[in-house]
């Protein structure tokens, strides 16, 4: 399905990690007609190594620092669908810059969802070594303020993503009509 209208500005998708930003995303850009973009990607291939490894060998303030240089640098692209990394909205110069610059999404889903996706794999730095669950809602306290700041908020617990895909459409139609 294809929608009449085109986003001015890029479409940024947050929240935290296992909640579909990637898989939304792309079938987000896909609908719009827009490329799809993954700052952990971009951030990968800035670094030409994973994300993983660069945790491992730099540090997470690392990793953040590079984070920001590279969105930065994409929020300067023509519009798109970006997906960020979990953390990534909650640096206040990243947040700054999105909501300057583009529509942020807050995909939200209820942590007991989370864990279940994410136990699917084993990419996931900040979880290799503790309990999931428990990561989790430590994760949901630190960043929620920050994700609340988000433009359009969208429950993406339950149901298909194709589900999620259509509360976003929705949420952006309504957010263009008012515009």
């Amino acid at each position: 399905m294809s929608y009449a209208f085109k986003p001015r500005k890029s479409l940024v998708l947050i929240g935290l990690m296992g909640v579909g930003k990637t898989t939304v995303g792309r079938r987000l850009a896909h609908a719009l007609k827009l490329q799809f973009r993954d700052a952990d990607e971009e951030v990968e291939k800035a670094a030409g190594r994973s994300v993983s490894e660069i945790f491992e060998d730099f540090g997470e303030h690392a990793f953040r620092d590079g984070e920001r240089k590279v969105i930065a640098r994409l929020l300067e692209e023509p519009p798109m669908v970006l997906a960020l990394g979990g953390g990534a909205f909650v640096d206040d110069e990243t947040r700054e810059r999105v909501k300057a610059m583009a529509t942020s999404i807050w995909l939200q889903a209820d942590v007991e969802t989370l864990v279940q996706r994410v136990a699917r794999r084993d990419t996931r730095p900040l979880l290799r070594d503790e309990d999931p669950e428990t990561v989790l809602r430590t994760l949901l306290n630190k960043r929620q303020a920050a994700y609340a700041e988000a433009d359009i908020h969208v429950d993406a617990s339950g149901g298909s993503h194709q589900i999620t895909l259509d509360s976003i459409l929705q949420a952006l139609e309504g957010r263009e009509a008012r515009t």
